[in-house]
């Protein structure tokens, strides 16, 4: 008997006034459906298959769907409850609903197939990172045409909404909307429970109530993108004591004071909440300095670490010559997480990183430090350093600024100088930015101006090319444009001739070179943080000592103090990061973030935190860097990592980290 009313029900409201609305919102749920399943049998590696888990993920994902394809076309549904009984029908009324339907569609087929490639990339749903790409336009835009058939793509967008218009015409959809002029007090009776039911799971649902497991797969499975990216948009930012777990103040400084401290060091203030130290060394070297962060650069495509494909020759042989970090993690999953962690050397606090956060001027960093030593420092970058704030950061802590410049001013409170790359000094350049080979040139040339003028100087350099779209400079190297192999084998081939015409400069012998990735070309995976997706290399080259190998685990924020150590540095410090020599045994730790989720990884043992205030534990195998759940929990790790998060975002949050 209510099978046969719920059968009429449905009948009535695919046959009346609302036949569209239903049909377009029964549509939506279907093509959401169906790209979970895809997304399911795509990352089945990754899928924990627990028949409870699966029910979950497609029952959760049935809710955000349903709430997301109402949210779409809640506006309409208001049209349709308000608009006068006696111009249905009407001109407008048609033109209204084509019109609102048309761009709705759109909307519904672009963000159904932009979840593909970004799947593809992150094995998640939309995110901060698609919010972000939002805000940088012209990037995104030129790296889509250049990644993909934009012509087609836009063809086969504006085909899909022609033949959806095609088929709900076929089976007379629009007609029964246009004829069917039914009376207010009905028409409440079909929008009341959408309404409602909307308005409910609108206000109610979070992105967070899909994450019941500890598989971030099965998780991201159960969400929605299009909900996903809303719920990115609202929290983009992230108040560490709102969110996650708390110790006192008190107690997270006298932890945090503990672990920072190295053999060579002495506190110069006894406030429980003063974290400068002085830090000693012996017969300071002063030679130029130059970091080259390369994009995207995994451990995994180096011979070291196993690679069979012989794709970084000139990096593999330097690192036989320098000081080769063969244990180091990167703290995040994009570029900007990268530069925080080699200037700032600070875990990755919640939210966004704080180059691009306001009020991160004059902050502690590497540039205190370097300008107390009389060196000028350099931030130089093939595209627009407008994008992700870099600019913005790196012209706050003091960096001249060399970059692309298409227009994009630096904020009005950072006086700077800045330097444009002109055209006929770029002989190639994509989405990103001009090649790695030109990038190079321009290392080359600010390097040749400041030593004329008998005063060290400091580059951080940011690669581009080994980014999609992967393209480079034709006949470099022997493999085909758009291959990811490809551009990484291009990647090091322009840093092997960036080094080879280094060594005709006579500032080479005084000239040391920091070569490290920003973070892994992928962080996708089972877990919510994927330790063996943060393994990086790095190396420091043309050090006045013998090569070697450091083996010990090293965190993204040691590299910088290394060096400094390696140089026999005295200088004030009140950064995180720690020379990795001057570090007990056994007190090795890395920082891994990934915007929401936070962790400390010391030996085998991994502590999680969230922004649920939740804490885990897990066992790190040391063959795969798999993850093995414990039940009893250090309880000394926890308070360590809450102390290092806890303090590192007050810090920021109150201007602690600012330069007095």
């Amino acid at each position: 008997m209510f099978s046969k009313k719920l059968s009429n029900l449905t009948g009535k409201a695919f046959n009346s006034r609302f036949s569209a609305f239903f049909s377009i919102l029964s549509l939506y749920i279907l093509l959401s459906f169906l790209i979970r399943l895809v997304f399911f049998l795509w990352s089945s590696k990754d899928v924990d298959f627990n028949f409870v888990y699966i029910l979950r993920i497609f029952f959760t994902g049935f809710l955000y769907d349903f709430i997301s394809g109402s949210l779409f076309l809640f506006l309409y549904l208001l049209y349709l409850l308000i608009f006068p009984k006696k111009w249905i029908g009407s001109l407008f009324d048609k033109a209204f609903t084509y019109f609102y339907l048309a761009v709705i569609l759109l909307v519904i087929y672009f963000s159904l197939l932009a979840e593909i490639p970004f799947w593809d990339e992150f094995e998640v749903r939309f995110n901060f990172i698609a919010v972000d790409y939002l805000i940088y336009t012209y990037e995104v835009v030129e790296n889509i045409n250049q990644s993909y058939p934009l012509p087609l793509l836009i063809a086969i967008l504006f085909g899909l909404v022609a033949l959806t218009f095609f088929l709900l015409t076929k089976f007379k959809i629009f007609r029964k909307t246009f004829s069917d002029h039914i009376e207010l007090k009905k028409r409440a009776f079909f929008v009341s429970p959408v309404l409602v039911l909307t308005i409910v799971l609108g206000f109610f649902m979070k992105n967070k109530y899909a994450d019941f497991s500890n598989n971030l797969v099965d998780n991201e499975l159960g969400k929605n993108g299009a909900f996903s990216f809303i719920a990115a948009f609202r929290s983009n930012e992230l108040d560490y004591e709102t969110f996650y777990p708390k110790i006192s103040d008190k107690k997270a400084y006298s932890i945090l004071k503990q672990n920072l401290l190295q053999e060579n060091q002495s506190y110069s203030s006894a406030k429980f909440d003063d974290i400068s130290r002085l830090t000693k060394g012996n017969g300071e070297q002063k030679p130029n300095i130059v970091v080259i962060a390369i994009e995207s650069f995994s451990a995994e495509f180096l011979s070291t670490f196993g690679n069979k494909d012989h794709l970084t020759p000139n990096y593999d042989q330097l690192a036989k010559e320098s000081i080769f970090f063969t244990n180091l993690y990167a703290t995040g999953t994009r570029t900007v997480r990268g530069m925080e962690a080699l200037t700032l050397c600070v875990p990755p606090t919640p939210g966004n990183s704080i180059v691009r956060r306001p009020n991160n001027q004059n902050l502690f960093s590497v540039a205190t430090i370097l300008k107390d030593k009389k060196y000028q420092p350099y931030f130089i970058y093939g595209g627009d350093g407008y994008f992700d704030n870099m600019n913005n950061f790196f012209g706050g802590q003091g960096f001249t600024i060399v970059d692309r410049n298409r227009g994009n001013p630096l904020s009005e409170s950072i006086k700077t100088e800045r330097f444009q790359i002109k055209d006929d000094e770029v002989s190639f350049e994509n989405a990103w930015g001009i090649c790695d080979g030109d990038l190079y040139k321009q290392a080359i040339k600010y390097a040749d101006k400041e030593s004329n003028s008998n005063k060290p100087f400091f580059e951080f350099l940011m690669t581009t090319s080994n980014h999609k779209p992967y393209t480079f400079p034709k006949g470099k190297i022997d493999l085909p444009q758009g291959d990811r192999n490809a551009a990484v084998k291009y990647t090091d081939y322009a840093l092997g001739k960036f080094i080879s015409d280094a060594k005709k400069k006579p500032w080479f012998k005084n000239t040391v070179f920091v070569v490290v990735a920003d973070h892994c070309a992928s962080s996708a995976g089972k877990w919510e943080i994927n330790i063996g997706k943060h393994h990086i290399p790095a190396i420091i080259y043309n050090l006045k000592q013998k090569p070697e190998e450091i083996n010990r685990l090293t965190s993204q924020i040691d590299l910088m103090p290394s060096l400094f150590g390696y140089l026999n540095w005295s200088y004030d410090t009140s950064w995180y990061g720690k020379d990795i020599n001057k570090t007990k045994i056994g007190e090795e730790r890395a920082f891994i973030g990934n915007y929401r989720t936070l962790g400390l990884l010391r030996n085998d043992l991994f502590t999680q935190i969230d922004d649920r205030k939740r804490v885990k534990q897990f066992t790190v195998s040391r063959t795969d860097k798999s993850l093995q759940e414990v039940n009893f929990k250090n309880k000394d790790l926890v308070s360590e990592t809450i102390s290092y998060y806890q303090t590192a975002s007050e810090r920021f949050k109150n201007g602690k980290m600012k330069t007095k």
